[in-house]
Parts: structure tokens; C-alpha cells; sequence
């Protein structure tokens, strides 16, 4: 999710179902169902949009770590720790 209030975005009703005893423990916990659902799904989100990217990216990944592996970096004679 964007830097956006949730608050303030346009919102869409759906049905999900949800295992009873989780329905009812939440209820009774008062448990905001819509907040919690767009708090996992933006978490799921952020997490398959990563793999994603590791997974486009992870040949340019290996070739550049290939390369600092053969030749180093600029800053190797400098640091020092």
C-alpha cells in the first residue's frame, strides 16, 4: 500500500469466508475484520512484489556479484576496518 491513509482511499465490499471459530474469537475480541484484512494483504502484497523483483533481477543480481567477487571495489585499499 501507498503512503496513503487507508482511510481516505475508495474502498470496494467484498465476501470472504473465514473459519468459524476465527470469525467468532475475532468478534469477541473486538477485532476490526476490515483493517486486519487490508494489513495482511498489504504485508502479502509487499512480500510477492520482493520475490517478484528478486526473481526478475536475480541474473543482474549474480553477474554484478560475480564482478565485485573478481575485481572488488573502488574503496578496498581505503577502509579501514
Amino acid at each position: 500500500m501507498n503512503q496513503k491513509s487507508s482511510r481516505t482511499m475508495a474502498k470496494r465490499a467484498t465476501n470472504v469466508s473465514v473459519r468459524r471459530d476465527l470469525l467468532d474469537a475475532a468478534r469477541a475480541a473486538n477485532i476490526n475484520l476490515s483493517a486486519t484484512l487490508e494489513r495482511a494483504l498489504a504485508s502479502e502484497l509487499k512480500h510477492a512484489q520482493r520475490e517478484k523483483w528478486l526473481n526478475d533481477n536475480r541474473a543482474a543480481i549474480a553477474a554484478h556479484n560475480d564482478f565485485m567477487t573478481e575485481h572488488g571495489v573502488f574503496s578496498d585499499g581505503l577502509r579501514s576496518f
